[in-house]
């Protein structure tokens, strides 16, 4: 994910290995729907429903937040089901998960879609580098636009 964080411009370096690498990350900010490593790397519905309340908190926090990009369909659910919590949203109808997938939400915000980054994902190709890079270039551009 670095690599192509930092050839869309947000990522100060194309790799980090540790808390003190120098890694600076510009305009943008990472979190996680969950926060443990669950078994086989798929979340129970529980797991994701008792890690909910962190977005709930870190999100308002975020004052100039223009764009989201959720990795995966876990990450947009989970984005999803925070702005029915808190009343952004009335109604899922019309937003569906897909990669490429972008939504202008009531609030102003754009929700933008990829498919996760996993290894599973990259090494069968299902996401490539170029169509990760698209997503952060969109993001970018979305950004600026305001």
């Amino acid at each position: 994910m670095f690599p192509v964080l930092h050839e869309a411009g947000y990522a100060s370096q194309p790799t980090s290995t540790s808390r003190e690498d120098g890694l600076k990350l510009t305009d943008m900010w990472i979190t996680a729907c969950v926060r443990c490593a669950p078994p086989q790397n798929k979340p129970t519905p529980e797991e994701q429903r008792i890690c909910a309340p962190w977005i709930d908190e870190e999100v308002p926090l975020l004052q100039q937040l223009r764009v989201v990009v959720a990795l995966g369909k876990i990450g947009f659910d989970a984005y999803v089901a925070h702005l029915l919590r808190t009343g952004v949203l009335g109604a899922r109808s019309g937003i569906a998960f897909g990669h490429g997938a972008e939504c202008r939400l009531p609030n102003g915000v754009t929700l933008l879609g990829t498919y996760h980054p996993s290894l599973q994902n990259t090494n069968t190709g299902k996401l490539t580098r170029a169509m990760f890079r698209e997503i952060f270039n969109r993001a970018r551009e979305l950004s600026e636009l305001g």
